[in-house]
Order: C-alpha cells, then sequence, then structure tokens
C-alpha cells in the first residue's frame, strides 16, 4: 500500500503544486441543509426532507449497518433471512398481515414493498401515499417494528426456509458456479469469501429459531439504524413522530463489537482459467485492486471528477475500438470503479471472438497502456469536461423535479458508507469551480498511476469445450510482456464535420390546428400531410420525449426477407449523413438529444428525447435518419462477426433453448417465431437492408409523431414545420398485414430437458379471443393481478414453493382481440406436478367460490395509486397516447379509471375467470434438467 508520500513523489511537480493547494483548501462536505438530521439519546439516526415529486407521496427507508459479515460460522444466511421474516409478522402486524395491509393502501410487493441485504448493510424501503395520515403513520409503525419488533414465530422461520431456499435456487447456473470459484480470488481469500448473503444450504436448513433470535438481538439495534423519510410531508410533525416512536428502542445490556472487515492487499498477482458446460460465452476479467479512495471533502470531490473524466475518456477509446474493421472481440470496457471491502478496482472485462482470445488481449491492453504512457489528448478532455457539465447543468434544471427516491440513496449512502451528500446546490458548484481548472497535466498524472502491476486478478472463464484451449498464466504474462515491449504512439485524433445538415431543408407549415379530446392534447397537421401530437406538461422542468410509428413494419415482407426486415435500422449503427459512428459521438458530446429507430412486426418508427436547447438537433438527427441514413459495409461486417461470435454458445444455455422453445410453441411454430441459427445471421444482406430501410422511412407520409413534455409551443411550431414539414411524401403508405400468428388452441404440454441444476422452470397459459373493450379490459386486468395475490399467498407462503411465482395478463386488440393469462415460477424438479396442481386449483377457487372483498380492495387501490403517479410522467404520456392512436381508442380513457374500478366485485372477476380460464386452451410448458438414466 502506497503512503501518501510515495505517492506525491510520482507525480510531475506542477500536479504536486496543485495537488498541494486543493489539499489546503480541502474541507468536509457539509450535509444537505435541505434535509433534517438528527441522532436520538440512544443512537438512532433519522434524515427527513419535504419533497414533492411524486406529490402526496413519502418513501421510507430503515437502514441497519449489518449484513452477511456479521454472522457467525452457523448463522450464514441468517442475515438475509431475518429480512424475510421482518414481512412474517412483527409485533403490530401478525403472521401476513403487514403485506396484505399494504397491498390495500396500494403498495405493490416487490415491486414497492422490499428489502435487500448485502455484506455489510440491511435494507428496508416502503413508499406510501401520503395524503392519508393514518397510512403515513401505521408506515413509522411498520418501521418501528422492523427496527425491534420482528416476532420471529417458529412456525412462520420454518415456513420461510423453503422461500429462502427457492431464492438461493433461482441462482443456481454456470455464472453462479463460476463465481463460487472466483470471488474467494477476487476477495483475497478474506472473511468476504464465505459471507455470501445467501447463505448455505446446511445452515438454512438446520439453524435452530433461537439462532436468528440471537442475531436479530445482537445486531438490530438503534446505534446502527437510521431511518430515511422523504416526501410530501411535513418535516416538523415527522419529526416529533420519530422521536416518540424510535426513542425507547434499547440496544443490548452486552453490545457486540461492530468489527470492520476489510480485504488485505496482498502485493500478489492471482490467476485463475475455468470452464463450465453451461457457459455461453470466453470473458476475460482483469481487476487490479487498491485502496479505495473517499468521498468526503472538496478535494475528495475533485478526485472524484477527474477519476469521471478519465473513465469517460476510456469508454469513449473502446467505443471506437468497437466499430474498427473486424475487431477481435464481442464487447470491452475497463474503469475505475468502487469494489468492497476498503478497496477500489481498475476493473478490465473483454469478451473475446472464438480462437481471437490473445488477439483481443493484446488490443485491449495496448490501449490500456496507451493511457498510462502517453495519456489523453487535449480534445479528449475538452469533450469529458463539456460532458460533465453538460450532465451537471441539466441535473441542476430538475432538481426542484428531483423524485424523492434519488434522495433517500444519497441520505443512504452518506450513513452506511460515510459518503459526502451536500446537496445539489453545492455539487454544480463544485462542479462548475472544478471541472475548469482540472489540467491535461493532472489527467495524464492520474492515468499513468491508475493501472498497477501487483494486486492483479486475471480470471478467465469459457465453455466447457474450450478447456484444452485456455491458455496458462505463463502464456498471458507472455501478452502482457509483449504489449510493454512494444513501441506505443500517442493518441490521433479526427476532425469532426462542423454541422449535421449540409443545408437547411424547405420548411413546411402547420395547416391546420385542433385540440384533441380533453386530455391537453394538441394535433397540428403539417402542409406535406404529417400529423403531430403535442402534450406539453410541467411534470420536468426541460424534458422532451418524442415518439413516431407507421404501418407496416416487418408484416409487409415475405419470409425469405424477414431477417433483413427485422434487422434493418442496423443501417442507424452505420452513423448518419456525413457522420460516421466514431464522429457523431463526438459531435454530439455535451447534447442531450438522441434519437433511435426502430422496426417491429407491426410498425416501425422512432424513439427520442431532448433538452429544449437541444431540441432542434434531436430533429435534425430524425431528418437525417429519414433522408440520409448511412452505409458503411466495414461496420456491418463488424456487426455481423459480433453477433455470430455472441451466439456460438447459446445453445449451452438451458433458460436461452427454453426461451426459444416456449416462443416457438406460443408461436405456433411458425418462422418468424424461431431461433435465429447462426448459418442465418451470414444471410442479412447490407445492401438488401439498406433498401429495405429506404422502403420503410424515405416516405414519411404514413407517420404520425406524438411530443410530450417541456413544450414551448411557440418555439415548437417553426422547428417541426422545418424539419418534419420538410419530410418527403411520396407514393402509398403501407398497411400492416395480419400475419395469422396466434397462439395456438387445444392442450398443448411439452417437457423439455436441459441443464445439470437441480431446478425447474414452468410456465402455464390461458388464452383465447375476446371483445375488445374498457369494461372487458379492466376485469381481465383485476383477475391477472388477483391471480398474483393467489401464487404469491399459495405456492410461495403456504407451500413454500418457490420464490417469485409470477401471473398476470396480457390482452391486445389488433390484429385480433386476444388474452393470455400467464402463470409461471422456478422450483425443485420434484416439485413441478404438486406447484402446478395448486396453481389449477387456486383458479378454479376462484371460478367455483370467487374472490375476496380484500382482493378487490388491494387491486383498486393498486390501480389507482399507480394511476395518480403515471399521470404525472412524460414517459407515460408518450406511450399512451401513441398506444390509443394505433389502436383507434380515445386518449380520455385513462380519466375512466375510477368509473371502471366500481365495475369490479367479486362476482365480474368470477364470472371472468369462468368464461375466459379454461381447460381447453391450456398449455403448460417445464424446463427440466438433463437425466442421467
Amino acid at each position: 500500500m502506497l503512503t501518501l508520500h510515495s505517492a506525491r513523489r510520482s507525480l510531475p511537480l506542477v500536479v504536486l503544486i496543485a495537488a498541494s493547494t486543493w489539499q489546503a483548501r480541502a474541507q468536509s462536505l457539509p450535509l444537505d441543509p435541505a434535509v433534517r438530521t438528527g441522532k436520538l439519546p440512544n443512537g438512532f439516526t433519522y434524515f427527513i426532507r419535504h419533497n414533492a415529486e411524486p406529490a402526496k407521496r413519502v418513501v421510507f427507508y430503515l437502514a441497519n449497518k449489518v449484513g452477511s459479515m456479521q454472522e457467525e460460522d452457523n448463522q450464514r444466511g441468517l442475515a438475509h433471512f431475518m429480512e424475510h421474516m421482518s414481512f412474517n409478522g412483527t409485533k403490530h402486524y401478525p403472521k401476513n398481515e403487514l403485506v396484505n395491509y399494504l397491498q390495500k393502501s396500494g403498495v405493490r410487493f416487490g415491486a414497492d414493498l422490499n428489502a435487500y441485504t448485502g455484506f455489510n448493510e440491511t435494507v428496508y424501503q416502503l413508499p406510501l401515499p401520503a395524503d392519508d395520515t393514518s397510512i403515513v403513520r401505521n408506515g413509522l409503525q411498520i418501521m418501528r417494528d422492523w427496527a425491534g419488533e420482528a416476532t420471529l414465530e417458529t412456525e412462520e422461520i420454518n415456513k420461510e426456509r423453503g422461500v429462502v431456499l427457492e431464492e438461493k435456487r433461482l441462482r443456481n447456473g454456470a455464472k453462479q458456479r463460476l463465481q463460487d470459484q472466483t470471488f474467494p480470488v477476487s476477495v483475497n481469500g478474506s472473511r468476504y469469501a464465505s459471507r455470501l448473503p445467501i447463505g448455505t444450504e446446511e445452515v438454512l436448513n438446520n439453524f435452530k429459531p433461537d439462532v436468528v433470535k440471537r442475531f436479530y438481538k445482537d445486531w438490530y439495534r438503534p446505534d446502527l439504524q437510521a431511518l430515511i423519510v422523504v416526501g410530501d410531508i411535513d418535516v416538523n410533525s415527522m419529526e416529533q413522530q420519530i422521536k416518540m416512536l424510535f426513542g425507547d428502542l434499547k440496544n443490548p445490556a452486552k453490545e457486540r463489537s461492530k468489527l470492520t472487515y476489510n480485504i488485505p492487499l496482498t502485493g500478489k498477482n492471482q490467476f485463475r482459467a475455468l470452464t463450465d458446460p453451461e457457459q455461453t460465452t470466453t470473458t476475460i476479467e482483469i481487476l487490479i485492486k487498491q485502496p479505495e479512495s473517499t468521498l468526503k471533502t472538496s478535494t475528495d470531490y475533485r478526485n472524484s471528477i477527474i477519476r469521471t473524466l478519465y473513465n469517460a475518456v476510456l469508454a469513449e477509446r473502446f467505443r471506437e475500438l468497437l466499430v474498427q474493421p473486424d475487431p477481435p472481440f464481442i464487447s470491452a470496457q475497463a474503469g475505475i470503479q468502487g469494489f468492497m471491502g476498503g478497496l477500489d478496482a481498475y476493473s478490465v472485462s473483454i469478451s473475446p471472438k472464438p480462437g481471437k482470445m490473445a488477439e483481443a488481449f493484446s488490443i485491449v491492453y495496448t490501449e490500456l497502456l496507451r493511457m498510462q504512457k502517453h495519456g489523453i489528448t487535449n480534445s479528449e478532455l475538452e469533450r469529458g469536461k463539456l460532458a460533465y457539465l453538460t450532465g451537471f447543468e441539466n441535473a441542476y434544471k430538475e432538481s426542484s423535479k428531483t423524485p424523492s427516491r434519488s434522495y433517500v440513496q444519497e441520505y443512504l449512502q452518506y450513513f452506511l458508507n460515510e459518503i459526502a451528500a451536500p446537496g445539489m446546490e453545492v455539487e454544480y458548484k463544485l462542479a462548475k469551480e472544478f471541472v475548469g481548472n482540472i489540467t491535461l497535466t493532472e489527467i495524464n498524472a492520474f492515468a499513468a498511476k491508475a493501472m498497477q502491476e501487483t494486486n492483479r486478478d486475471i480470471i478467465i472463464t469459457a465453455p466447457e469445450k474450450d478447456k484444452n484451449s485456455l491458455p496458462a498464466e505463463t502464456v498471458v504474462n507472455g501478452w502482457i510482456t509483449k504489449v510493454e515491449s512494444d513501441k506505443l504512439s500517442p493518441r490521433k485524433e479526427t476532425v469532426n464535420p462542423s454541422g449535421l445538415l449540409k443545408t437547411m431543408p424547405l420548411a413546411g407549415k402547420v395547416v391546420k390546428q385542433e385540440r384533441a379530446d380533453s386530455v391537453g392534447a394538441i394535433k397540428y397537421t403539417l402542409s406535406n400531410g404529417i400529423t403531430v401530437w403535442v402534450k406539453p406538461t410541467d411534470f420536468k422542468n426541460d424534458e422532451i420525449l418524442f415518439g413516431a410509428f407507421s404501418e407496416g413494419g416487418t408484416s409487409i415482407y415475405s419470409d425469405k426477407d424477414f431477417l433483413n426486415a427485422s434487422n434493418a435500422t442496423l443501417i442507424a449503427a452505420n452513423g448518419v449523413g456525413d457522420f460516421a459512428p466514431v464522429e457523431l459521438g463526438k459531435f454530439m458530446t455535451g447534447k442531450a438529444a438522441q434519437v433511435q429507430p426502430w422496426v417491429q412486426e407491426r410498425y416501425e418508427g422512432f424513439n427520442g428525447a431532448a433538452v429544449s436547447k437541444d431540441l432542434e438537433t434531436a430533429l435534425q438527427l430524425l431528418y437525417l435518419y429519414f433522408t440520409a441514413p448511412r452505409k458503411d459495409l466495414l461496420i456491418f461486417k463488424n456487426i455481423i462477426s459480433r453477433t455470430k461470435a455472441g451466439m456460438a454458445n447459446r445453445l449451452n444455455n438451458p433458460e436461452a433453448v427454453f426461451a426459444d422453445s416456449v416462443n416457438l410453441v406460443l408461436g405456433n411454430y411458425h418462422y418468424r417465431r424461431k431461433p435465429i441459427a447462426t448459418d442465418q445471421v451470414d444471410s442479412i444482406d447490407p445492401d438488401k437492408i439498406y433498401d429495405i430501410y429506404r422502403e420503410l422511412f424515405a416516405n414519411a407520409g404514413g407517420f404520425t409523431f406524438v411530443f410530450t413534455g417541456s413544450i414551448d409551443t411557440a418555439a415548437f411550431i417553426p422547428l417541426i414545420e422545418k424539419y418534419l414539414g420538410s419530410l418527403p411524401v411520396t407514393g402509398k403508405t403501407a398497411t400492416t398485414k395480419d400475419l395469422g400468428i396466434r397462439i395456438p388452441d387445444g392442450v398443448i404440454n411439452k417437457t423439455f430437458y436441459k441443464g445439470k441444476d437441480n431446478k425447474a422452470t414452468v410456465r402455464l397459459y390461458y388464452s383465447g379471443v375476446y371483445q375488445f373493450s374498457a369494461v372487458n379490459n379492466i376485469q381481465l386486468s383485476a383477475l391477472g393481478t388477483i391471480l398474483q395475490y393467489r401464487m404469491i399467498e399459495r405456492i410461495r407462503e403456504l407451500e413454500g414453493g418457490a420464490y417469485t411465482p409470477q401471473a398476470g395478463v396480457n390482452y391486445g386488440k389488433l390484429p385480433q382481440s386476444r388474452y393470455t393469462f400467464h402463470i409461471q415460477f422456478t422450483c425443485a424438479p420434484g416439485n413441478v406436478e404438486k406447484l402446478v396442481a395448486a396453481a389449477n386449483e387456486e383458479i378454479k377457487k376462484i371460478k367455483s367460490s370467487g374472490v375476496s372483498a380484500d382482493d378487490i380492495t388491494k387491486f383498486a387501490a393498486e390501480q389507482t395509486r399507480g394511476n395518480e403517479t403515471q399521470l404525472r410522467s412524460n414517459r407515460f404520456w408518450l406511450s399512451y397516447l401513441i398506444y390509443a392512436l394505433q389502436n383507434e381508442e380515445p386518449a380520455t380513457g385513462v380519466y375512466r379509471l375510477t368509473e371502471l374500478l366500481k365495475q369490479v366485485t367479486t362476482a365480474t372477476v368470477q364470472q371472468t375467470a369462468k368464461q375466459y380460464i379454461n381447460d381447453k386452451n391450456y398449455i403448460k410448458l417445464v424446463l427440466m434438467p438433463e437425466t442421467t438414466n
């Protein structure tokens, strides 16, 4: 480990002077003044902040400075198990009453109500409506119960064993098997190696209830806990309630000392080369461990900016390598980041193409050494600074609309890891002050010392078939020596064209303007016939989202051209107009604008986003994607080569094989639902996909555009007239074809055998035709949601058979009004039939006995509360308006929720189940491990 003195001696004099200056000015960064914080006499800490985004909502987080590192040998896995038990009975909410109560308040289990356990912390999250004082008060009580009053009943403990073991089973696979071998290497054989939070089967199966109770008593204590409350609440009132509720928590009479466990740096290098029969890709991971950097003072903050700029330049260089002719790797990335146990890591990841390991490693390592020896160029630094400040400026503009969860995460890291959280005002001021005077010399000095030669792990993982061709450590070290001995030239920069458009298009005109329904949207018709829908909002201070669509998609092409049509937007990877991808990326630095074309089965179109000042740039890009797509054969061959390499071993993966099989069955074995074979990729023709792209996008006449967000219509109209009103409209527009691909009728029961892990995956489907209407749709949604409740209650809680059983319904109007109910879970192979029977039994109960009033209350609350927040989201309105236009449905339908929910009763849901879930159209698909007998 380098001392401060020896580290400073390695820097140039000018950097030493600069560093000394900033060292002298170093000040501890204050906590965000907008948050109220305090510590009770018992050591319990709290953070409270008023924030009205989203309105009428509050987020509670309970943070515990305890995780798996505090476990004794006979408690391995019990920190995580304890997290589960907090949902299975507390003083005020026995057994499963806590989840039941919260669901009736509109809180979704898993999506909203959740928790996680790490090596050093356990964190509970609870978002709640803030406009009901009783719900907020009860939410505080739940936090208080979690902090110290879990009941830990023996019956509930024994029931939860199965759930946690199924969670562990869910992780099994090649990735987990390889991690089990590589993780001890990465943490230098420290205590972390034997304290994975999921624990061991031996402990989880056999621990006595008193053992987990002892863990709870020892470690769930106020001096290790903090409550974070951010939302649309009164801070003074909340503080008083916290003092009353949490002030009587007591620390144990004999407190156990909480030790800090760090990963020791050994000064040695380590190497592993491993294979697994289900591994699909070869990966080379380089991990160079070093003492972690802190973020507590202004100097720390400045250093963090330097590191961020370094990482940004490195990422840009790797993006450029990826678009070079025939790179020997599928992907490559590198950067310095936080690791664990008091360490940071210079992390490098390379996915070489088959047979190209040495070449891929050498090219990547060459670029890393080039950065180390020659540093970066001034233009790279200036682009990095511009991007950094632009990001900060945009975030600063949105600071008054920052969602509460963002603040929670800042205060969480402040409490758990002592990472400064000074607030946006301070950070923006520091960014503006520091970024401008960070010099090229400083960055290059950082680059010179960023990559060390010791404490380096190199880990290679590969498919089993490549075992005999994996290199030994001496071979890899030889690659490094060879690169180090080569003469490396400094970086050369390319010159960017000056503007996106050579000449400005001839603008059209808005010839008609009309208000649409009563959702606040305006419909503009341009002189070339294109329609533009605009919904101005104040949900964000400066966010504009847009989309465009036209009928056609891949459906208008024959099966022979299907692959070419579905890959037509590969043209976008070539850049646009006069800009190759690298030059386009450089030109767009500092501009918050993006546009992406897409092609689906029924439609083609664009997605895009921008801030107000960069909307014109986004529209220029859009114009070019319509009128000047770029063809580059070398880039196309690059993409095809990397795609084939990535697919080479896909069939090793049981989940991938099963997903392909499911798609085939549900698609009735139609050609367009078959998995793409590697040799088929070669049939994709660059000339043909270019021609198809032109066919789909050259005629803009069939396109509809939708914009939502911070739109000033006075400034907006001239822009759409110029860039959309000038788009070519020629000839007839295409009409989507119905390909007749449907989930087959009848009963299908198939089992697929793939994989070595002792786990099975089950998928059940019930489908059919129905009359699409708002009333029928809400009934289907209610039944799908209630099925999810039932599967959780039966398969997870009662049977202990699966960790995350999922159920729901999909429905649509086009090309044919159809619905599909689905149930899926992963479980022990021996439990498949029992759990399938249990799932179908729950369906029969709904048909015969209906659902409970509580089920209806939960569904209505979930829908109502979810609707309240989505109506304040630009992204929701963009997708919803496009949905309404494509399906020719009234946009005002979104306001009918209250009326529709009144029509959902226990009787209507029962009738929906009887009508739409039947044994005549039932598909059961199961993935089982391969058998050896």
